[in-house]
């Protein structure tokens, strides 16, 4: 089922490979329909214009389920990015056969993509005349008292024992 140019997606927020995300679907089964929603990590964007496809990976249940979603779908309800990861490859077929915590994608340090609805992208900016996080988190050292050490040092008058050997006779 090919979209019509009318019904494109206009509000679809931009996500990368590597990003998370919440695809909301409309299911229809028989007369009821309802949302699902595919929860997972962006493996690739495929395609140009209306034939452009996208696919997400899940653990469920300890299986990994992918899934992919053509976006001029009129069954997609909308795409919400949940964190932005940092990688550097444009097809995470490596992810495949990751397990556990080795199959996380690390999260970028820049700031939320747009169009996406995430508290975080919500935060107020900082105030131009505040101090830079550097200066703030310079706090005084306390001073060590003279007799500490961090390591304790053998006495100076004691030679270096030998592994295994017997202790020497007095």
């Amino acid at each position: 089922m090919v979209a019509e140019p009318s019904e494109k997606k206009k509000n679809i927020p931009e996500f990368r490979p590597g990003d998370t995300v919440k695809v909301h679907l409309k299911v229809i089964e028989g007369d009821s329909e309802r949302v699902q929603v595919f929860e997972g990590t962006v493996m690739l964007r495929r395609g140009r214009g209306d034939s452009q496809t996208f696919t997400v990976r899940k653990i469920s249940f300890g299986v990994g389920v992918e899934r992919t979603f053509p976006l001029s779908s009129p069954h997609l309800e909308k795409i919400e990015v949940m964190k932005t990861g940092r990688v550097r490859r444009a097809r995470l077929y490596y992810l495949r056969n990751l397990s556990g915590k080795a199959a996380r994608v690390n999260e970028s340090e820049s700031q939320p993509v747009q169009g996406s609805q995430t508290p975080a992208a919500a935060a107020p900016a900082p105030a131009a005349d505040a101090k830079p996080h550097s200066e703030a988190a310079k706090a005084p050292k306390k001073a060590e008292p003279a007799n500490h050490k961090k390591h304790a040092e053998p006495p100076s008058s004691a030679a270096p024992k030998a592994l295994g050997a017997a202790p020497a006779p007095k």
